[in-house]
């Protein structure tokens, strides 16, 4: 028994302790946000992370920040009792720490009703100016952040950058926000206006306004103060409205927040909404750690900053010596002089080291550009080759072609010579004779000249070549070996196929290989019959394709044909198919092969037809 009792001892003990130490582990201090308007809205955006940022960096507890909105920009106050009664049931069963109020409208939400929906919890406020803040009587329980609005030392930068001003544009919207903050400006751009006139663009639907702008007389400046909605009633984000009204105004653009730098305003003396998200985490964090005196308290931070936007000051003509002194410019990357002076000492070697890697790299191209050259021009010696060896094999059928006409020449040219010796010559078969003569000279000219072109240096002239001639042209000098094998050739050629742009002489040497390779495919086949076909695909290439009734592809290699050096003959080089591949894919077409239908291969080709005749049909369709 003694063993279980210390062990049950021991369990009690673990209890006891875990029990001490859990809630501290799990403390979780429960704050709740009450916004004025969405916060989602970029200026409340920033304002929360700032806040949230700030109590999480300050606090050791867990903070769970519940977030409520009134959203009165767009919706009256008729739902206020309703709204009441939702937060307090909402909240009723929840140990709230602390409630921020973020502008004066939550503030006011909260002086009316804050008692009954959170009775004795701590308050504080941000987002108020102190001309808004004079009729309030604050209970000891509240506290805040002011935010210090002031308008008129923007409009005194802006007419010392535009000293020929002649009138002042004010754009604010008709929002309750909207109108507070305007008439704080009105009483801050009263001394300003018997030097020159303004005219307030507060009560317009929004298109209406920007045609106003687009109209504007010359040697104007415009003032942004808040816009969340406009005079016809239609609610608006102010982010979104700022850069419409830059963009369709023709005067610059000056504004109070620096949430709208960037956006379009040229800038001027800005407040930071953030920063008001920093201050109000400060005074939350004051009153999770019991430290927050029992008087109201309120701290009115200086945030305003001379801003100004780069790309807008080129935009206007401004230049930076123009900018009230400690003026800080935005949008504009300083040069690397002023932000690295001695970062650049110590870059000097490392651009050195990158100098001579460039140059290394820049030999290695050249060197690389000598390589490409040399394989093109083995490529083209190969190819020469190829024709060569192409032309050994069809010298019996070469040597035909060119002995049939010209025995024709000899034959007939005795039987003129003995119609010419006789009593009385017949002039007539002498004539058709000498016409015969002609005729077979003409083709062995053609003969010879065809084997001239098949096996010359390549060229990189392009000219339009008409397929189906160059089909026939091919089986032309393969006939000889095509009767000797016993071949039946079959053709399929497509009527009024537009030519393709490219190198006869090459193309022709693809085809020759491809039913070289056919005949030799055949050789010890039955039946043997070639079908040769060429087709239009689409509107824009020509396919050609070669087929046998020979021994076939190994499945395994019908991948591996077109690769170097990869034969299934006895005595092949394994180039030819390489070549055909090099010369149809420098003419952006592509070549494969593929199993018959029944028994053999089947090689195709596409290659593009030409564009002039393509835009021809398009021009006859």
């Amino acid at each position: 028994m003694r063993p279980l009792a210390a062990l049950v001892c021991l369990c009690a003990g673990l209890a006891a302790v875990l029990g001490s130490v859990t809630p501290a582990l799990s403390a979780t201090r429960q704050v709740v946000m009450l916004f004025d308007e969405r916060p989602e809205l970029p200026g409340l955006a920033a304002l929360d992370a700032e806040f949230v940022r700030t109590l999480n960096a300050g606090s050791a507890d867990r903070i769970e920040i519940y977030r409520e909105e009134l959203d009165r920009s767009r919706f009256d106050g008729t739902y206020v009792a309703l709204q009441r009664d939702f937060l307090r049931a909402k909240y009723a069963n929840r140990k709230i720490d602390a409630v921020v109020a973020v502008i004066g409208p939550a503030l006011d939400f909260l002086l009316d009703h804050g008692s009954e929906i959170f009775p004795g919890i701590p308050i504080v406020f941000c987002g108020l100016d102190r001309t808004e803040f004079a009729d309030r009587r604050l209970p000891p329980h509240i506290r805040g952040a002011l935010v210090k609005r002031e308008f008129a030392p923007t409009l005194e930068i802006a007419l010392r950058l535009h000293p020929r001003t002649k009138q002042v544009f004010v754009v604010a919207g008709t929002s309750e926000f909207d109108t507070r903050l305007l008439e704080q400006a009105k009483k801050e751009f009263q001394p300003y206006e018997s030097r020159l006139p303004f005219r307030y663009l507060t009560s317009l639907p929004l298109q209406q306004l920007l045609t106003e702008l687009e109209a504007m007389p010359p040697e104007s400046i415009v003032l942004f103060i808040t816009f969340f909605r406009d005079g016809a009633g239609v609610p608006f984000v102010p982010h979104e409205v700022v850069p419409l009204v830059s963009a369709r105004s023709r005067a610059p653009l000056y504004g109070f927040i620096d949430q709208y730098l960037g956006r379009g305003l040229v800038g001027g003396s800005l407040y930071s909404f953030a920063a008001q998200g920093t201050e109000a985490a400060k005074l939350v964090l004051q009153v999770l750690s019991n430290d927050a005196p029992s008087a109201p308290g309120l701290v009115e931070p200086s945030t305003n900053k001379l801003m100004f936007d780069w790309r807008q000051m080129q935009r206007w003509g401004l230049h930076e010596a123009d900018l009230p002194p400690g003026a800080e410019i935005r949008f504009r990357d300083p040069t690397a002089w002023d932000r690295y002076k001695f970062e650049m000492l110590a870059a000097i070697a490392a651009i050195l080291l990158q100098g001579s890697l460039i140059g290394w790299l820049l030999h290695e191209r050249r060197y690389r550009q000598r390589a490409e050259g040399e394989a093109r021009e083995t490529m083209a010696e190969l190819t020469h080759v190829n024709r060569m060896a192409t032309a050994g094999e069809l010298s019996a059928a070469i040597a035909h072609e060119v002995n049939q006409p010209l025995t024709g020449i000899v034959t007939r040219a005795s039987a003129a010579l003995n119609w010419l010796a006789g009593e009385n010559p017949n002039i007539g078969k002498v004539r058709d004779l000498l016409g015969q003569i002609v005729a077979a000279g003409h083709r062995a000219s053609d003969v010879v000249t065809s084997v001239r072109k098949m096996f010359g240096k390549d060229t990189d002239r392009a000219a339009p070549v008409a397929v189906n001639q160059l089909v026939r042209s091919v089986l032309g000098l393969v006939h000889v070996d095509l009767r000797k094998h016993g071949i039946e050739v079959r053709t399929s050629l497509l009527e009024d196929l537009p030519p393709v742009i490219g190198n006869e002489v090459q193309l022709q040497q693809v085809l020759l290989n491809l039913i070289m390779n056919a005949i030799e495919a055949m050789a010890a086949e039955e039946p043997r019959v070639l079908s040769v076909r060429s087709v239009l695909v689409g509107r824009d290439t020509v396919r050609v394709s070669v087929e046998d009734t020979g021994r076939g592809i190994d499945p395994g290699d019908i991948e591996r044909v077109f690769k170097p050096l990869f034969t299934t003959k006895t005595r092949g080089m394994g180039m030819g198919l390489s070549i055909c591949r090099s010369i149809v894919e420098r003419h952006r077409g592509k070549i494969w092969a593929s199993h018959a239908a029944g028994k053999g291969s089947v090689f195709q080709l596409d290659l593009p037809a030409s564009a002039d005749t393509l835009a021809g049909d398009d021009v006859a369709a």
